[in-house]
């Protein structure tokens, strides 16, 4: 009785690391962040709650609930961050039908506050940050 225990102890004590490493690695990306494209600056946003905001030209797309087109979406965020770089599923749900569409990137930390992104509008994840459409992307603060 005491070793089924202690086993559940040993278990606890090194399956809770893991998850909150898996947390913080989700927490890097959490707030505004600020890019320039072609002289544009535009914004993307990752909210605790999983939403993500892009901002650009002062239009909004995403989070909770947004417009596009006369119909109601909301955009959603997965992160995998086991494999280099890491991979972001940025996930598009039109609200009436619960159609999705993903955005699929790739994210590279320069430092704690200073990104390489991707993204591809084709279906297909980027391969590296060589590309037009890749951006770098600072926290702003």
């Amino acid at each position: 009785r005491n070793k089924t225990i202690m086993k559940k102890i040993l278990i606890l004590l090194i399956t809770i690391p893991l998850l909150s490493l898996n947390t913080i690695n989700n927490n890097k990306f959490i707030g505004k962040w600020i890019g320039e494209s072609k002289g544009e600056i535009g914004y993307i946003s990752f909210d605790k709650e999983g939403y993500a905001v892009f901002e650009i030209q002062g239009q909004i797309f995403g989070g909770k609930e947004f417009v596009l087109n006369g119909k109601k979406g909301m955009m959603t965020y997965k992160i995998n961050n086991k494999v280099n770089p890491i991979e972001i599923d940025l996930i598009v749900t039109k609200i009436e039908n619960k159609e999705e569409m993903k955005l699929l990137c790739i994210a590279n930390f320069k430092n704690e506050n200073e990104m390489e992104f991707a993204i591809n509008f084709e279906n297909k994840r980027p391969v590296d940050f060589n590309t037009e459409d890749s951006i770098i992307l600072k926290r702003e603060k």
